[in-house]
């Protein structure tokens, strides 16, 4: 009876423990294919929402090309009128996240479909903050690369 109650309890313990960051993962997952889709759509309004611009948010691209590019946060909540709502998807593969608490960062492969069929592949990392019960994007850092 001893063992059954303390199982029990240890299951009940792993449960609880390990449900949250799964909950969160599933959230998390969310806001970064909305973020992609609302990019594509040209929903700045959206697209806004699934950032939280800081002090210190940063968004690094390298080119496939090799070259860097250090683009302004604030171009993720007031972007420029031509660069956004261009069409097309983006497949996300290969969730990698470490989530603590209110802060989260995810490694993600990401294959972009342009509206015109052109593919462009891209390791990501993506760096998130738990903001009024919201996961939302402070900064990310992208590496396009040719398969």
């Amino acid at each position: 009876m001893k063992k059954s109650i303390l199982l029990l309890f240890l299951f009940s313990f792993l449960v609880s423990v390990y449900a949250q960051p799964s909950k969160d993962t599933a959230a998390i997952r969310q806001v970064l294919e909305k973020e992609s889709a609302t990019w594509r759509q040209g929903d700045v309004k959206a697209h806004a929402a699934c950032w939280q611009i800081r002090s210190y948010s940063r968004i690094l691209v390298s080119t496939g090309d090799g070259k860097a590019l250090d683009v302004p946060p604030s171009v993720m909540i007031n972007p420029p009128k031509d660069a956004m709502g261009k069409g097309g998807y983006a497949i996300q593969t290969n969730y990698k996240m470490s989530v603590y608490k209110k802060t989260a960062w995810v490694s993600h492969n990401e294959e972009s479909v342009s509206a015109d069929g052109q593919h462009t592949f891209s390791y990501e990392i993506r760096l998130l903050e738990k903001i009024k019960g919201h996961w939302k994007l402070v900064g990310q850092s992208i590496h396009i690369y040719n398969p």
